[in-house]
């Protein structure tokens, strides 16, 4: 039998809310070490609802804490191997692109408050009257935000948008980035024309790539350079009135 819920929702443990800006994978992965075990009974019993546990996780339905520290444990090791194959050689890159969204709705936030913050996240998010409403949910339960904010989290695998799985969890929301599918783009070729010829290759591809407005981590991250790399022309192309800026 499968140990993935039917309703494809993990348990609220393995996904604590970060406690900084960027925090690293071994912290991340610490906290969920730190899962009491009676947390860990519950969000799995809560992640499989209506169903019952499978009878791989029956261990974990016990009143011994030690089987569910066990399974705690090799999950977590699980997930410290999944993370150095697959997401650590890779992970700059997306983090740029994370960075980047984070940076688009902010200014959303600051030019226009929630409506125009939620307007473009996602078809299934609706703000009105200071409610967000997320529809197609699998389970239904409403949270009040209030006073608590609501924490937003970008990511480059969900594709639409997920509250916790328990509705005394504190308020976050985790969203599908913005330019997921630019991720994986090769960057735009040198430009030989003669505008590469006057600028030089660099500043004439930085000026290819804002034909639309970009924040400077997201063009780092498309050039494949450094933030400072690109800020560096960036300023040369502001200084000659060839591109403009905005907080």
């Amino acid at each position: 039998m499968s140990l993935v819920a039917r309703r494809r929702t993990l348990p609220d443990f393995l996904t604590p809310p970060p406690t900084s800006f960027a925090p690293t994978f071994e912290e991340q992965l610490a906290v969920v070490r730190q899962a009491s075990p009676a947390r860990v009974r519950h969000d799995l019993r809560t992640a499989h609802a209506p169903d019952l546990l499978p009878a791989a996780l029956h261990d974990a339905h016990a009143a011994d804490d030690a089987p569910v520290v066990r399974l705690r444990d090799a999950v977590c090791d699980l997930l410290r191997q999944y993370w150095e194959v697959a997401i650590e050689p890779t992970w700059p890159r997306m983090r740029l692109l994370l960075e980047a969204d984070m940076t688009y709705r902010a200014r959303q936030l600051a030019v226009g408050g929630a409506r125009l913050l939620f307007a473009d996240m996602h078809a299934n998010l609706r703000w009105h009257n200071g409610v967000l409403h997320i529809d197609k949910m699998i389970s239904r339960h409403r949270v009040a935000a209030s006073g608590r904010g609501l924490l937003l989290l970008p990511s480059v695998f969900a594709h639409k948008p997920a509250p916790p799985v328990g509705p005394q969890e504190p308020p976050r929301l985790v969203y599908p980035s913005r330019g997921v599918a630019t991720l994986w783009a090769t960057p735009p070729a040198a430009d030989t024309t003669a505008l590469a010829s006057l600028l030089g290759a660099p500043r004439a591809r930085l000026l290819t790539l804002l034909e639309e407005p970009l924040a400077t981590v997201e063009i780092a991250r498309r050039l494949r350079v450094t933030p400072s790399a690109v800020s560096q022309h960036l300023r040369v192309l502001h200084s000659t009135g060839l591109v403009t800026r905005a907080r």
